[in-house]
């Protein structure tokens, strides 16, 4: 007796995807069922950037299904499919680009831009189109991360400007744009314009996600970008030290307020391991960022060691992820991507693109 699509369904209601914790029927992944005889076909298409674990999920999928009494033969298509969710209400989308995550700390010095690039690099190697704009005037690392130092963005009109391309990611900084040691002595407002010219000014190509390393701390600045820019969900950076935890609360406050979505916490220098011993300690303290999590309702995307090869890597001009794709904090960035990749997927989905433009003429 053949399997029914009612059998299939049924089965894959108590198959849980590993990363969105939700069953792929509900979770609404499976399309396109179909049952021909004793052989089941159907496409597993993910919200999310997934491409290492992808053919594992298919076969896990596949292997459910052939249990179903009547199935011979199981074929399933996998594929991910990226789209735009919607941002703050009445702030105009940035053309080229679906979703704008913000990567924030209330203090300096946590490592919050080390976390976006490995962050963008992550979400890259697992198959999606990423930017990162590096959003701190004052102080740009991005260029010198990505190994893009003393390089110029090219102009193709005169008005607007080509983003900078390295290991696999656009990238747009003001470092691009000034001598490496050149003081940005600009008051708040005119700082304000120059990230927001970057924001709309620069030739985004297509991408499915626009990291923003943001200034560190809470004022005017990333006030007004929080607000003006379209951010689709924002990642806040702290270390487990009291300080730092004290000044994360006040940046996860401040999306809150502009009613920005906290894609969660991730805790940064969270151990250290010794490398000549192996010894390992929490040399800021313990548990700070999944006590910050659980007192604000929000998820603690990952915790990251206090390592010398982040540092080296990343000043080097190739970050940990690209550096070192098979050490652990390379697995733990890719691991931190997925979750932060879920949690927009779950967002919802901006819909003025199947709105049709209306014209008035007259006739």
């Amino acid at each position: 007796m053949a399997a029914t699509v009612e059998a299939i369904r049924e089965r894959l209601s108590s198959l849980i995807d590993p990363w969105t914790g939700r069953d792929y029927i509900s979770g609404k992944e499976v399309r396109n069922l179909r049952v021909e005889g004793d052989r089941v076909l159907l496409d597993l298409v993910l919200g999310y950037p997934a491409k290492s674990v992808l053919a594992e999920m298919r076969d896990r999928v596949a292997g459910a299904i052939a249990e179903v009494p009547g199935v011979a033969s199981v074929e399933v298509n996998a594929s991910m499919k990226i789209v735009a969710h919607q941002a703050q209400r009445g702030v105009k989308l940035l053309e080229g680009v679906r979703n704008v995550i913000a990567v924030a700390s209330g203090k300096g010095g946590v490592g919050k831009s080390t976390v976006a690039v490995n962050l963008a690099l992550a979400l890259a190697a697992e198959g999606a189109r990423v930017g990162i704009l590096d959003a701190d005037i004052y102080g740009p690392s991005q260029p010198l991360m990505l190994g893009l130092q003393g390089q110029k963005p090219q102009s193709p009109d005169g008005k607007s400007i080509s983003p900078m391309e390295n290991h696999g990611i656009q990238a747009m900084s003001i470092g691009f744009l000034i001598d490496a040691e050149q003081a940005v002595a600009w008051r708040g407002p005119m700082a304000t314009g120059a990230l927001e010219q970057l924001f709309r000014d620069t030739r985004w190509n297509d991408i499915d996600y626009l990291i923003v390393d943001m200034p560190p701390g809470t004022g005017d600045i990333q006030l007004t970008l929080a607000q003006k820019v379209p951010v689709t969900g924002a990642v806040v950076v702290t270390t487990p030290q009291d300080i730092a935890l004290l000044d994360a609360r006040k940046g996860l406050k401040m999306f809150e307020k502009v009613n920005v979505p906290i894609l969660g916490i991730v805790e940064n220098m969270s151990t250290h391991v010794c490398s000549n011993c192996g010894h390992e300690e929490h040399v800021f303290g313990a548990g700070g960022g999944e006590k910050m999590a659980t007192d604000y309702g929000v998820t603690l995307l990952g915790s990251l060691p206090l390592d010398i090869r982040i540092r080296e890597q990343a000043d080097a001009g190739k970050p940990t992820v690209v550096a070192d794709p098979e050490s652990r904090p390379a697995q733990i960035y890719r691991d931190i991507a997925r979750r932060v990749a879920v949690k927009v997927a779950d967002l919802a989905k901006d819909s003025s693109a199947i709105f049709p433009k209306i014209v008035i003429q007259n006739t």
